[in-house]
């Protein structure tokens, strides 16, 4: 089921990008009262001028596409079956402001690595569905949307589509769910692996420190007080935001170069690990589905809900992560968590590995998923 936007779409973004009402710079360093002017207008007129979303949509399509029914909403979802017979079945879940773009460069290699190079004997048949809320799959009807919803319908999505065995995997808020479906079947999930986010201390540990890691701690605060925080703003008021983010394809390009740009764990611009097209595939997405506002629910219903915190995981089934943390986040990781797999030498410099480091992302899911087939 390929997806292509008509063309009247596609004008009418490259007329509202060509009519934008652009502000001044405001005074102080160019990224302190947010994303610069300049850079800002540049990226933008690429956009309208240069970026071929035409091209990127092609690419997307190349992928086999469906949509289901689950719990009365249409769900969204790519499904590459490899071309080896005994594949192990894999589900990714995409992260928030993303969607299926993220793994666009992961799911070839995953299906068939004798094509990519790989091993055969590692190959995936790869099912990436869209959460609710976000690209094509159907918004939340109800306020009562959360993370573990949307791991009770990729338990069903994956029972329908047959496989009785299969691992979890996914970053950012796919964090949350990918732990969460091995709680709602644990025995159908052979491992969960996640980019990150096992083992981060809390105030609760604080107390339990040792010196060491007590400064690890402060460091953290200072990191995590960077940036804008998304769960308290789209806690407060999502249609606000998103009212002016669903009109003005600029406004919403903004807050999404302010998110990618808050998601490089450095001072270096996103773009060195992120590329443009790459942005601008995702933003396009956001713009063309409308779902600046239906896809904010993990702010406002699911991770901040009760408060924001870290995924805890579970003890059922093994875990991995893709970027091991240190000696402090590895002790409070086994709490919650079976541990098989806890790499510190992954390459990556950004919040989305599967788009910075497409191909050391892959090698892991093979590494971790060897383990524990």
């Amino acid at each position: 089921m390929p997806h292509r936007h008509p063309h009247e779409d596609l004008e009418d973004l490259h007329q509202r990008l060509a009519r934008t009402r652009w502000i001044a710079q405001l005074p102080g360093d160019p990224w302190s009262r947010g994303v610069p002017m300049d850079y800002l207008r540049e990226l933008g007129d690429y956009w309208r001028t240069d970026y071929d979303w035409r091209a990127q949509e092609s690419t997307l399509n190349t992928f086999d596409q469906y949509t289901t029914e689950i719990d009365s909403l249409d769900i969204h979802f790519v499904h590459v079956r490899s071309p080896e017979p005994d594949a192990l079945p894999l589900l990714l879940t995409h992260g928030w402001p993303n969607s299926f773009v993220e793994f666009s460069r992961t799911i070839a290699p995953l299906a068939d690595p004798r094509r990519h190079g790989g091993d055969p004997k590692q190959a995936f048949h790869v099912v990436v569905p869209s959460i609710p809320g976000f690209g094509f799959s159907d918004p939340p009807r109800t306020p009562e949307i959360s993370v573990r919803r949307v791991a009770e319908c990729w338990a069903t999505l994956m029972d329908r589509l047959g496989y009785e065995r299969y691992g979890t995997q996914g970053g950012d808020l796919g964090a949350y769910v990918a732990p969460e479906v091995a709680v709602v079947a644990p025995d159908r999930v052979v491992g969960v692996h996640i980019d990150g986010g096992f083992g981060f201390p809390t105030e609760a540990d604080v107390p339990g420190m040792s010196e060491t890691e007590r400064a690890e701690w402060d460091m953290m605060q200072q990191w995590m007080g960077g940036s804008v925080d998304p769960h308290a703003l789209l806690r407060a008021a999502p249609q606000t935001f998103a009212a002016g983010w669903n009109d003005s394809p600029v406004g919403l390009l903004a807050w999404m170069v302010q998110k990618f740009q808050d998601f490089t764990p450095s001072d270096e611009p996103f773009e060195r690990f992120i590329g443009r097209d790459q942005l601008l595939t995702n933003t396009s997405l956001y713009w063309f589905t409308g779902t600046a506002a239906t896809s904010s629910w993990p702010m406002y219903d699911g991770l901040a809900a009760d408060g924001f915190a870290w995924p805890k995981g579970q003890n059922r089934v093994p875990s991995g992560v893709y970027g091991g943390g240190s000696d402090l986040m590895r002790r409070l990781a086994g709490r919650d968590n079976t541990i098989v797999h806890w790499p510190r030498d992954n390459p990556g410099g950004h919040h989305f590995i599967a788009m910075n480091e497409p191909a050391a992302h892959v090698a892991d899911l093979r590494t971790f998923f060897d383990k524990v087939r």
